[in-house]
């Protein structure tokens, strides 16, 4: 049962400004979204709190937790 230890290898970065620039970049997201999309939802004449979120814009954070699996405190604070 004694197998040899793998040992990690070590990498160093000689250009530090390209390698940050990389790093950067890695974590950029872009996403197009329907400027016509409602946010907001519409105002009810219904007893109880008025919804602030439309179900599309639900929908669409669901869909993006979904995709990244993230947490929805997560999703609230990319969306």
């Amino acid at each position: 049962m004694s197998e040899a230890k793998k040992r990690r290898t070590t990498y160093r970065t000689t250009n530090l400004k390209s390698y940050n620039a990389a790093l950067k970049a890695r974590g950029a997201l872009a996403m197009w979204l329907d400027k016509d999309m409602q946010w907001l939802a519409m105002s009810s004449d219904k007893r109880g709190p008025n919804k602030t979120i439309s179900n599309a814009a639900i929908q669409f954070c669901l869909r993006i937790k979904c995709m990244f699996g993230q947490a929805l405190r997560q999703t609230l604070g990319l969306v």
